[in-house]
């Protein structure tokens, strides 16, 4: 049996480092990779130093069959991706031809002069190939040597993306490995509860089980190594069933659904509509609703109500607010029951709160109420949650949805 790859990564940046530039190209490799069934051990970032580049090169060659460096093949001196490969491999780079008029021409196409230092851009070394950039000015390096495989990939993601998916994924070796896995995502209960109710999974050495606390709430990741997808699948699918069973109260989608898409799937079935009226989460709740793809089939609008004359106006009864406050769970379901009606819809959703710094009526911050209103009533739940603006207002949110699939759970 053909053993499986293992591959390691390197980020190149200084301002990786420095935190000015959020690497989002490791995520997206690491999850392309192990489709391939090719297993990342390390990942690491380095700054924009070539004694270190070339050591680094060289370490992880010395362990891994794929090394995949991204970022440092732009034309500056401070970019240094190709001087590390060539030092590393021991190989002289040398400007190629085709390369050299390919870049001029791409200039000459913008009506730019090519600067001197884009010239770097052009190099190659004996056991390189040049990967296209139909998007950018730096070419890729697809080295193949001695058995190892080192593949340079600019830093921009959206030229990243491209040549990985359309170029060097057609290169790379077979892996002996497959990974199948799934992801089931839980909302409403926390990751050390939940990981006492599967305990018994967790310590199993196959299927690798791991949970991840997410924004939207816990997610539980199984995943099986086997010669096939058919023998993967087979170790891992008993497991994920009991798991499912045992979390059946939580779950609420698997691998790329969202809480979002979750929703949009029970109301698109029940033929339904929702709407919200926020104050506390200032349109960051309806924010997210629209990140989902198709959400207009049953999603109609959003009022942020911030202030509490537009509460009023938008149909919270007034004398609710002096009686109760305007963070209370009268208030909220008021909301609630206002922007239902407002917009037509079968289900209205409703925030209020303080989001801080400072207290308002009393209440600290990170002190909210949600609520829904439905076909068969309405309910409200409270929020506790210190923190900055921007964790009370995603706590905020996601009570909302739990608060929200629960409620339709209960209504079928």
């Amino acid at each position: 049996m053909k053993k499986p790859l293992i591959a390691e990564m390197i980020s190149v940046g200084t301002e990786l480092l420095l935190g000015e530039i959020i690497d989002t190209n490791a995520a997206f490799l690491g999850e392309r990779l192990r489709d391939l069934g090719i297993f990342v051990y390390r990942r690491q970032t380095l700054g924009d130093n070539l004694e270190r580049l070339v050591a680094a090169v060289k370490e992880a060659s010395s362990r891994a069959d794929l090394l995949v460096l991204c970022g440092g093949l732009g034309p500056t001196d401070d970019d240094l991706t190709r001087e590390a490969i060539a030092a590393a491999v021991n190989e002289e780079p040398y400007v190629d031809d085709a390369l050299l008029r390919d870049l001029e021409a791409k200039f000459a196409a913008r009506k730019r002069a090519m600067p001197e230092g884009n010239t770097k851009q052009a190099w190659l070394i004996k056991s390189a190939g040049a990967l296209a950039n139909p998007v950018g000015t730096a070419p890729g390096w697809y080295v193949n040597k001695g058995g190892k495989i080192i593949v340079a990939l600019p830093g921009p993601p959206n030229e990243l993306t491209r040549m990985w998916c359309e170029q060097v994924e057609k290169l790379l070796p077979a892996s002996g490995r497959v990974l199948y896995h799934r992801t089931l995502h839980t909302i409403g209960i926390g990751e050390s509860d939940l990981a006492e109710r599967i305990k018994e999974f967790t310590r199993l050495d196959s299927p690798g089980i791991g949970t991840y606390a997410r924004n939207s709430g816990v997610d539980v990741r199984i995943a099986a190594a086997g010669e096939s997808t058919d023998k993967a699948r087979a170790v891992a699918e008993p497991v994920i069933r009991e798991i499912e069973l045992i979390l059946a109260p939580w779950i609420f989608g698997c691998d790329d659904e969202t809480v979002v898409s979750a929703i949009k799937k029970i109301l698109d079935g029940r033929g339904q509509t929702f709407s919200c009226m926020e104050s506390v989460s200032g349109g960051v709740l309806a924010a997210e609703i629209t990140d989902c793809p198709g959400i207009s089939s049953c999603f109609r609008g959003s009022l942020t109500a911030y202030a509490n004359e537009v509460k009023i106006r938008a149909g919270v009864d007034a004398a609710l607010i002096r009686q109760h406050g305007v963070v209370s769970a009268e208030v909220a379901v008021s909301m609630a029951v206002a922007a239902k009606k407002m917009f037509h819809t079968d289900w209205g959703l409703a925030t209020t709160g303080v989001a801080g710094p400072a207290p308002l009526e009393g209440k600290s911050p990170g002190t909210a109420w949600v609520a829904v209103s439905g076909p068969n009533g309405e309910s409200a739940a409270f929020v506790d949650w210190p923190g900055d603006r921007a964790v009370i207002r995603k706590r905020v949110c996601r009570t909302v949805f739990q608060s929200f699939l629960n409620a339709m759970k209960e209504s079928r």
